[in-house]
């Protein structure tokens, strides 16, 4: 139990750990990895759902998806070339080691499933992490921050479903605040 308490707190940092493509761009306070995770599994659980795959479980992966940066910190793509990382497998492994067996063959598995993108559950989280980072780029554009086409540009060119492709042609054709106006007027 020390050590699952542990992985617990462990995942605390993503609360606290900002997501540093954002300030590559020049935001001031960007959003942390848990903040990008929880809006990433919402938008799973639907692209799953439109897609006729398993909500549920698509959710779970993107919840998973980057709790790998507790220890790698989000490593922004300008500095990939320059850094060699552990796999994000390798990572789950060591965070999972000497957890209750049923607990780390589930965070295992579904590590290994994102990373394998082979089901659709595992399509509609990776494109759910993209079009999370899309709606984000407008949201920052919006506010005022002029560099964020390029993660626009990116997002969409890695979308997969065709679900996820019409959201994001919906994102950028309205505004992000279309919803509030509609909800003020009643409708």
């Amino acid at each position: 139990m020390e050590r699952l308490v542990g992985l617990l707190y462990e995942v605390g940092l993503l609360k606290r750990y900002k997501r540093t493509g954002w300030l590559v761009a020049g935001v001031r306070d960007p959003e942390s990895i848990a903040d990008h995770s929880l809006r990433t599994a919402i938008i799973a659980s639907v692209l799953a759902a439109m897609e006729g795959a398993d909500p549920e479980r698509a959710a779970l992966l993107s919840l998973f998806h980057d709790s790998q940066e507790t220890r790698l910190t989000d490593i922004p793509y300008l500095a990939r070339p320059y850094v060699t990382k552990a796999s994000n497998e390798r990572v789950t492994a060591d965070q999972t080691a000497g957890l209750p067996e049923a607990v780390a063959r589930m965070i295992t598995g579904v590590v290994d499933e994102y990373e394998g993108r082979a089901s659709a559950e595992a399509v509609c989280a990776r494109d759910a992490d993209k079009l999370e980072c899309l709606l984000q780029a407008v949201e920052y554009r919006e506010h005022g921050n002029a560099n964020t086409q390029p993660w626009i540009d990116s997002s969409l060119a890695q979308l997969r479903t065709e679900t996820a492709r019409r959201l994001a042609e919906e994102a950028l054709r309205t505004g992000s605040m279309e919803w509030y106006k509609r909800a003020m007027d009643g409708a």
